[in-house]
């Protein structure tokens, strides 16, 4: 590619490219592109074939480039070219690929110089060039041609643009040595999209030319006017050197000689020249990617620390190992245990943000949903008070009783007693769901291997089983004792004296509402704090809005936000109770209500206070919150019949008395089983399954594998296991060469510094003026289209100099801010004007020639 460091990075950005296509990404290094812009014949098409070094390109006059053609080149041991358009065709020989360029763009524009924003794509394979990509674009023309729009100088500027505004485009901005670079339209272009000059690389061709007496030397030394990356002088082919077939190695030794002999340019030969044009692109290409290493270095190492704890597990992976299967068995079933004990006692890492789930969710059953369920079974009033008179009329017979009967107590708790088995049953049956789920979570980890999987799930569920039925035998057993024998010389049972006292008191209220045995010691104590809905509030006032709720065991509170400040309202418990709502079909929440049992409003106008949560786990949790502060759910009978008795039921003084203090009686003796209870029931569950669960997997599961079934069968890892293995080994030792090719890149190249901001306002100027050059287009007269030599042409004047082999040129014109035929301007032209018309056509120069150095001047 032009020099050693360059030659020394290609083998290196091409590994990691590899790397990455071992990785299966695409390489995050993308080189720069690499867009030719300039006038029409202004040698664009030339110095791009220099780079890829075949002759490949269509050639003429006019406008021969009338499709951007997008040429990627690709490093490759064979070299050949493919087009886009033409898959899987390979063209070794370049000829037939001028001739198809040629092809394509007639086929789009037409054969009378239409042009066209379609691109024509093309790969050239070779072992020498550098994966990048360059763009010939369109000549910039002013003049429409043949088929051509009248808006074509439009046309082609959009089409340029497209391709130059990407940061990561470097632009040559070509302009010939027989022109006025003042009036550079590729400059001009450059300049919008790259104001500070970083991308833009001038280019100036033609430099052979230039008539006998005129130089660019000033132009390509950067010191008239200048670019912050300056330029550089290139000779091409001439159009009779392509007819007799001149090879570019040739052209480029001839382009070498031309430099090292012509005077003005001999002390820059080192910096002028294709090959010194492809150095400086090199410089380009190198600081871009030198740029863009460390953030890719960064990138590269993140995803290796993402993926070095998995692959430490497959680095030891030995296929022929014959232990290797029985230590992994053993390994993967202390795995499970680990993870099962973690889940179930709670642990630090692996935690879950999303739900409940294994410990924490058994412990909301035992604390939580148990509780509620026993509330839920035991305050049904009206029915109560009922059983206990047909209880009490029942043990007197015919006789009217004076006393209350003792055995109408006992009747009436062993029966309440006996309804705890159905709670108490079912928090057994949500405890072995979720351990069953906390298998299955753990069990993923042995997903790798299907048939241990299945085999491990399968055991622990039935051990599971098995323990339910002895769980459920000794929690009935449990309910079971205690109705063998009613303890009333239990030291907080009331006793008949004091359940006489209060049966006076309990007239003045006819539900126990907010009046449980089980309130907090101190009624300012917060159960609760949440989020929830206020959903019956109606649209014109606002419609449903959410507030943080805070709940004692005195009062519902609700505030704004969570920061407590501006508080909404205050609800008393006194008398509320809780009953479930049926669920919207257009809503997505799950509602509960809270309502007043003596008919009165709960919230301003509202009888009802529906609450809404996001799932029906939070509704049952704000419930048991609820129970803990005394609003119980509502077990109002609805059936008429029922109705119809309690109405029609009517009880003498003496029986109301009685059935009051029995109801006292079994309230207080309820109280005392329902705490014992509710610490039983937990303890056993806790001792005959979770840790009888736990003790097995421990001790017995690997032996119940090795019974089940043959090792090798267990340990038969799954397809896609022994891919993704694989896969990530792979990856692992692409990151790693990746990182190590990175470094060798950083070692291997050097960084240069860009140059310093130069004053290149010339380049505004001269857009801002009209298109001919202040100066230098006012003076020639002949009837030459040639515009002008190009800035680097400054020496225009040298026509009158002592001679045309007298050394450095003479001070060339200053193209600027100049009106157009200011006294300043006169006074620089006039030297050389006097003598322009008598030295026109010299006798050792043929008119032709004579007359582009006027068209320069």
């Amino acid at each position: 590619m032009g020099n050693r460091e360059m030659e020394e990075l290609i083998p290196l950005v091409n590994r990691l490219q590899d790397a990455f296509s071992a990785l299966g990404q695409s390489c995050l290094l993308e080189l720069p592109q690499i867009a030719v812009v300039g006038g029409q014949s202004a040698g664009k098409s030339s110095v791009l074939e220099n780079f890829v070094g075949r002759d490949f390109l269509p050639r003429g006059s006019g406008i021969v480039t009338r499709r951007p053609l997008v040429l990627q080149l690709v490093t490759s041991k064979a070299e050949y070219a493919e087009f886009l358009h033409c898959k899987g065709k390979k063209f070794t020989d370049f000829d037939e690929v001028r001739h198809e360029i040629e092809a394509e763009t007639d086929r789009v524009t037409g054969m009378n110089k239409g042009i066209s924003s379609i691109p024509i794509n093309l790969r050239v394979y070779s072992p020498h060039v550098l994966n990048l990509t360059l763009i010939d674009l369109p000549g910039i023309t002013k003049v429409p041609v043949g088929d051509q729009p009248p808006d074509i100088e439009y046309q082609i500027r959009e089409m340029i643009m497209q391709f130059i505004t990407r940061e990561n485009c470097l632009i040559l901005a070509v302009t010939p040595a027989n022109t006025d670079l003042a009036n550079s339209d590729a400059l001009k272009l450059a300049k919008e999209v790259d104001p500070q000059g970083l991308r833009t690389i001038g280019v100036i061709t033609k430099l052979d030319l230039m008539d006998e007496g005129t130089d660019a030397r000033d132009v390509l030394e950067n010191k008239l006017l200048p670019l912050r990356r300056g330029y550089v002088g290139v000779v091409n082919r001439s159009q009779k050197d392509i007819d007799g077939k001149k090879d570019i190695k040739a052209a480029m030794l001839a382009e070498r000689k031309f430099f090292l002999s012509h005077p003005a340019y001999r002390h820059i030969a080192d910096r002028m020249g294709t090959p010194h044009l492809q150095k400086v692109l090199n410089q380009q290409l190198t600081n871009h990617i030198r740029d863009t290493l460390p953030n890719f270095r960064n990138k590269l190492q993140g995803q290796l620390l993402s993926i070095e704890h998995e692959v430490e597990a497959y680095k030891n992976f030995k296929p022929e190992d014959p232990t290797r299967k029985t230590k992994a068995l053993l390994q993967m079933v202390q795995q499970f245990a680990v993870d099962f004990e973690k889940r179930i006692e709670g642990s630090g890492d692996q935690v879950d943000t999303l739900e409940l789930s294994g410990g924490a969710k058994i412990n909301r059953i035992f604390h939580e949903r148990f509780p509620f369920e026993i509330v839920k079974m035991e305050f049904n009033e009206k029915e109560l008070r009922r059983e206990i008179s047909y209880a009490i009329k029942n043990i007197h017979g015919i006789r009217t009783g004076l006393f209350t009967p003792d055995m109408a107590f006992e009747a009436i708790v062993k029966k309440q007693i006996v309804k705890l088995k159905g709670p108490s049953l079912k928090s057994v049956d949500l405890v072995i769901q979720e351990l069953i789920n906390t298998v299955k979570k753990c069990t993923k980890k042995l997903a790798n291997f299907p048939r241990l999987c299945e085999e491990t799930e399968r055991i622990v569920a039935n051990h599971i089983r098995e323990r339910e039925g002895k769980t459920k035998d000794q929690v009935l057993l449990l309910i079971d004792i205690q109705v063998s024998y009613i303890n009333t010389n239990h030291e907080d049972f009331i006793g008949f004296a004091n359940a006489q006292q209060r049966s006076s008191q309990v007239h003045k209220k006819n539900t126990i509402g907010n009046q449980g045995t089980n309130l907090p010691p101190s009624r300012q104590i917060v159960i609760r704090k949440g989020w929830l809905t206020i959903s019956n509030i109606g649209i014109m006032k606002g419609g449903s809005k959410g507030y943080w709720f805070v709940l004692t065991a005195e009062s519902l509170s609700w505030y704004k936000d969570d920061e407590e400040k501006e508080k909404k309202y205050m609800l008393p418990l006194d008398n509320l109770k809780v009953r479930d709502v049926e669920k919207s079909f257009m809503s997505s929440k799950h509602i509960f209500a809270l309502f007043n049992t003596e008919q009165r409003n709960v919230y301003k106008d509202y009888r009802f206070l529906e609450l809404a949560c996001d799932s029906q786990e939070d509704v049952d949790s704000w419930k048991a919150s609820l129970l803990r502060a005394g609003v119980y759910p509502d077990k109002s009978l609805t059936e008429s019949d029922e109705n119809g008795q309690a109405e029609n039921f009517s009880m003498d003084p003496q029986l109301e008395r009685q059935v009051e203090t029995i109801r006292n009686l079994v309230d207080s003796y309820m109280s005392i089983i329902n705490k014992c209870i509710r610490d039983l029931i937990p303890k056993t569950i806790m001792h005959l399954m979770i840790n009888n669960v736990k003790d097995f997997i421990n001790s017995e599961l690997l032996a119940q594998l090795y019974s089940s079934e043959d090792q090798n069968t267990l340990m038969e890892e799954s397809a896609e296991q022994a891919q993704r293995r694989d896969e990530m080994l792979r990856m692992y030792q692409a990151l790693k060469e990746a990182l190590v090719i990175i470094g060798d890149i950083n070692t291997a190249t050097t960084f240069t510094p860009a140059p310093p901001p130069v004053d290149d306002s010339w380049i505004q100027h001269s857009r801002r003026s009209p298109p001919p050059s202040p100066t230098t287009q006012r003076r020639p007269t002949l009837s030459a289209p040639l515009a002008r030599p190009t800035a680097g042409r400054g020496p225009a004047p040298a026509i009158p100099s002592p001679g045309p082999h007298s050394g450095a040129p003479p001070v060339p014109f200053r193209p600027g801010p100049l009106p157009p035929f200011p006294s300043a301007s006169d006074a620089l032209g006039a030297p050389p004007q006097v003598p322009s018309r008598p030295t026109r056509a010299p006798p050792s120069v043929p008119r032709r020639s004579q007359e582009e150095v006027l068209g320069h001047s």
